[in-house]
């Protein structure tokens, strides 16, 4: 072989050693890039996630607070002896109630009276003696990761004048036997609100 061959052969050799060589150099960075957005997206994926965890926990606590709300409505307890300053609490310790069906989230309340005003006869249907009981509700929901949520529900019961709530839902005041009124009607919502909303 001629020295000229050896020296094409040699110089090709180191030519495709060199070739190797860049190709590394050229491939470590654009993978070390690639990580580093992989890892930015992977990030974000949890940050999104939580934060979608975050809005279904919220989402949660609202409908808590709301279910609060109908049972205070339902109850069959209603009297004007619950004030502002000494109201109906459920529960009465500090715990909280859980919502039935739905694990992890709970609620509480506070219900009041707030006033008693003349009723429109042809909306309760019993004259001038009825009246509107103007009641509030303070109910609070609550579900994962703190998530809480407070809504203020009014709404009137048409009572008789003179009820103070006694209970009795037959539309007869002092329950005697002769007394032949139809049941009161449900209570009727007035407002409704849901303080710290943006």
């Amino acid at each position: 072989m001629s020295d000229r061959a050896m020296r094409l052969g040699r110089g090709s050799t180191r030519w495709r050693v060199n070739q190797h060589g860049i190709a590394l150099a050229v491939c470590l960075p654009i993978l070390a890039v690639l990580a580093m957005i992989g890892l930015a997206a992977y990030a974000a994926a949890i940050v999104e996630l939580r934060m979608a965890a975050n809005v279904e926990y919220q989402v949660r606590a609202f409908e808590a607070a709301e279910f609060a709300i109908e049972q205070a409505l339902l109850a069959d307890d209603l009297g004007t002896a619950y004030t502002y300053t000494s109201p109906r609490i459920v529960p009465a310790q500090a715990a909280r109630l859980s919502v039935p069906g739905r694990p992890g989230d709970a609620f509480s309340y506070r219900l009041y009276f707030a006033e008693a005003q003349p009723l429109d006869g042809t909306r309760a249907g019993s004259g001038d003696d009825v009246l509107a009981f103007h009641f509030v509700i303070e109910a609070t929901g609550y579900s994962a990761r703190g998530a809480q949520d407070l809504h203020v529900q009014g709404f009137y019961v048409a009572r008789t004048m003179g009820w103070t709530g006694d209970g009795d839902a037959t539309g007869c005041p002092d329950q005697t036997s002769t007394c032949n009124a139809t049941p009161y009607p449900p209570p009727e919502r007035t407002y409704w609100l849901q303080p710290d909303s943006e």
